[in-house]
Formats: structure tokens, C-alpha cells, sequence
């Protein structure tokens, strides 16, 4: 039989409730029953699927108080009242005070039924405008965060509004600058956890030493230094989302503790014995493949790959360059006290003509410079990047694509420090690198901050 709705019964005698819930079912209904106003009261929300049938005189809370409580947290919730003859006068009144229709006792069952139909399918109808409302509105502020009209781009968006509401893990994958963490959090906020934590850890940037703890936490003791206990990132996310980012640098060892904290929901804090029990979405972040990679356990990687998303690089939609650099470069004018600049045709060909490696991490560095220096084109700014990215791919296509990304890194760090004249912490930040990181590749490409630093 099909569900004809959801009704929720509210009345004190015994005998009239069971036999009101008993005919509903045998029509087609869902019946969920109370003999307190205060219990039903306590199932109604804004997206309640279904209607309310009360009766009106009842001990402590009767059912105008119930209708007027109801309507406060769900305004279109169709309300009907069950009256006493001598009560119609008030079920009038309240019909002008919001209740969808009132019926007297005794009740004809077929004239029941046939207006909880009408009012139950009110309801589906108000439910169904309700959620397309909160869905347009969602890709309205989505379409705001993840910037662009290329079909890659609305693809990612579709399929990010659609895994939101599934609470499962989910892996990304995208190149370095495509914005991984800007997508895990928009999959958090669109999701039933979204008021709940996002907890993101770069799993490469932490040293291996320290990323167990970091993961788990543990008690004072736990190994030296360890002055007081510290709850980890799992522990701490409990409730919301935990995101992994660079997830392929994770060390074997501690890819078997994560693989048990998915599977059994409980961690153990470095030091201590104790189970402690957790309830979290973890999304993970990776630059490449992890499906078949020797230093990734597979087990690890179908418990997390539930679902994958994955993030075009700006080359696959390069429509979307002049839309992201005009949004960048009015935040940076923003932020400098700069006049916005227009951008000229030249300027146009020169972006859309670019291979933009770095992706949107570099585009929004060069959109910052373009807004500040109201002298440089487009076109100029591009051209003082490695020869890597401004020359066309003939004559380097002898080199490597490890050397060739090695070249544009030095560059990009080479620039920063020129800029923020050895300013680390600015670096830092620019660069969104950790500290221990920005050493590691300063040293690999003959940097030193003394040569940077104002005389």
C-alpha cells in the first residue's frame, strides 16, 4: 500500500487514540501516537513530514496551546483539531489562528481520512518548495565559494551538493593549488555535521614523529615533553569532519591505527588503555591516484574512498580564469585600499592563454599583484614567472615534469621572500606552508633568508 503520509495523533483517552491510529494505518498512513501534548511537541521541526492531529481538551498542555507552541517552530504545518460539539465556535477561531481544518466528535472515519489526505499532501507539496528553496540557496552561496560557469566546475558542484548529504567518507583529488580544502569545507557546511567542528591536519607537513599524537592525542607522560594530556584531532572532531589533507604522505605504520579508528569508531589517546569512542566524517585530500600505490594499504583506501571527488585543474576550465582573477583581484584591492582595476582585452587573452600550473593558488597570487601595482598588465606579470610557465611548451619538452615543477616551486618561494624581503612568517603565509616545510625547500634550492632581508 502506498504511504498516503505521516500523521502525528495527539490524544488522552486511551481508547480514541488507538482506534483513530488503527483506522489511519488501514487507510495508508503512518500513525505515530501520544497522550501528552508535550511529547508530540517535542517531534515537530520545520522540516516535520507530516501533519498534526490533535485533540483539544486535554490535561496540562491542550491542543490550542499544542497548535500555537507547534506553529512557532513549524509555520505551514497543517493542524487539525479533533472538537466536542459545543467546541466549534473555538475551533473557528483557531482556524483564524492558524489550524488547517477542525472536525467534531464522533467523527465520520471516511470524512476523517479523505481531509488528513488533503492536508498531508499540503504538507508534501509545502516540503517539497521548502527544500528546492534551501537548495537554490545553497548553490547560490556554493556558486559563490567554488567560482566559475565552466561545465567542470558546475560538474563538482552537483556532485559536492549530493555527497553532502550522504555521511560518508569521501576522498578528493586534485592537484596542488586547486582549492582540496576549500571543497572538503563546503562538503562539511552543506552536510548533517555542518555546525559541528571541521578539524583539517596536513598529514605531510607534520613530522612523523609527532602526526601519531597529533591524530590521537595522549596523556601527560606519554613520552618525553608530554607535560599534560593533549586531545587529538580525531577526538577533537568527533561530532563534525576531520580532513586529511596530503593523505599519500601518511607512514605505513599509522595508516593500520587510522584504518582501526574507521572501522571500530575508537581511538586510544598515546600513554592510555582506554577506548574512546568517536563519531566523525573523515574526508581525505590527495594529489595522486592512491588506488594500487605500493605505500597505501588498500584497505585503508576502499574504507576511505566511499566516495571520491575530483577537482579539475584550471587548464581543463580555463572559461573560469577571468571570473576567479577579477574575484581575487577586487579582494586584494579590497584589502590594500586599492581602486579596482578593469581588465583589458589584452589582459583577457593573456589569462585565458595561460597554462596556470599552480592553478588557482597561482592565479590568486598574481590577481593580489595585478590589484596592488597599478602599472603592471596581466600580461607583464605573467612574463616575470619561470620561463617554465610564460614560454610555450617547445624547447622544454625534454624536461621532466618533476623538474619542470621544481623550477616553477623555486620560483614562486624566490618571489615571496624578494617580496616580503625574508620575512618568513609573511612567507609563510603567502604560501600556506608550515614552517618546517618552507626550511626543507628553501635548503633544496639554495635559498637563504639573509640574501632576502632589507640592508
Amino acid at each position: 500500500m502506498i504511504d498516503q503520509g505521516r500523521v502525528l495523533l495527539v490524544d488522552d483517552e486511551a481508547m480514541v487514540r488507538e482506534a483513530t491510529a488503527q483506522w489511519l494505518e488501514l487507510s495508508g498512513f503512518s500513525v505515530e501516537c501520544f497522550s501528552r501534548a508535550e511529547q508530540a511537541l517535542e517531534r515537530i521541526d520545520p522540516f516535520c513530514p507530516g501533519i498534526l492531529l490533535t485533540d483539544v481538551r486535554m490535561p496540562g498542555m491542550d491542543g490550542l496551546k499544542l497548535m500555537t507552541e507547534a506553529l512557532k517552530r513549524a509555520p505551514d504545518l497543517p493542524v487539525i483539531l479533533l472538537t466536542a460539539h459545543g467546541d466549534v465556535d473555538m475551533a473557528t477561531a483557531a482556524m483564524r489562528e492558524g489550524a488547517y481544518d477542525f472536525i467534531e466528535k464522533p467523527f465520520v472515519p471516511e470524512r476523517l481520512v479523505e481531509r488528513i489526505r488533503r492536508a498531508c499532501e499540503k504538507r508534501r507539496l509545502m516540503l517539497e518548495n521548502l527544500r528546492l528553496q534551501q537548495s537554490l540557496a545553497s548553490r547560490s552561496v556554493l556558486e559563490a565559494r567554488l567560482i566559475g560557469i565552466s561545465p567542470a566546475i558546475q560538474r563538482l558542484r552537483r556532485e559536492l551538493l549530493a555527497l553532502a548529504e550522504l555521511d560518508t567518507n569521501v576522498i578528493i583529488y586534485g592537484e596542488t593549488g586547486t582549492g582540496k580544502e576549500l571543497v572538503a569545507q563546503c562538503l562539511h557546511e552543506y552536510s548533517i555535521r555542518g555546525k559541528k567542528q571541521f578539524v583539517p591536519i596536513n598529514c605531510g607537513a607534520i613530522p612523523e614523529n609527532l602526526i601519531e599524537s597529533e591524530l590521537f592525542g595522549h596523556e601527560a607522560g606519554a613520552f618525553t615533553h608530554a607535560a599534560k594530556r593533549r586531545i587529538g584531532k580525531f577526538e577533537y572532531a568527533s561530532g563534525g569532519t576531520l580532513f586529511l589533507d596530503e593523505i599519500e604522505s601518511m607512514p605505513l605504520h599509522l595508516q593500520i591505527k587510522l584504518l582501526r579508528a574507521l572501522q571500530e569508531h575508537v581511538i586510544e589517546r598515546l600513554g592510555s588503555n582506554t577506548l574512546i569512542p568517536v563519531d566523525l566524517r573523515v574526508v581525505a585530500a590527495a594529489k595522486v591516484d592512491l588506488r594500487g600505490d605500493p605505500n597505501f594499504r588498500e584497505d585503508l583506501f576502499y574504507r576511505l574512498s566511499v566516495s571520491e571527488l575530483h577537482i579539475p585543474p584550471l587548464r581543463e576550465r580555463i572559461e573560469d580564469v577571468p571570473l576567479l582573477f577579477a574575484h581575487y583581484a577586487g579582494r586584494g584591492a579590497d584589502e590594500h585600499d586599492r581602486e579596482a582595476r578593469q581588465l583589458s582585452d589584452h589582459d583577457l587573452d593573456a589569462l585565458q592563454s595561460y597554462a596556470w600550473p599552480g592553478n588557482v593558488r597561482e592565479l590568486k597570487n598574481i590577481a593580489i599583484r595585478y590589484a596592488v601595482d597599478p602599472r603592471a598588465s596581466v600580461a607583464e606579470l605573467l612574463s616575470r614567472q619561470t620561463p617554465l610557465i610564460s614560454a610555450p611548451l617547445a624547447g622544454r619538452q625534454t624536461l621532466s615534469l618533476a623538474v619542470r615543477v621544481a623550477e616553477y616551486e623555486s620560483q614562486l618561494i624566490r618571489e615571496a621572500l624578494e617580496r616580503h624581503q625574508g620575512n618568513i612568517k609573511a612567507v609563510m603565509d603567502e604560501l600556506d606552508l608550515p614552517r618546517r616545510t618552507l626550511n626543507q625547500k628553501m635548503q633544496r634550492y639554495g635559498l637563504n633568508r639573509s640574501d632576502f632581508t632589507a640592508q
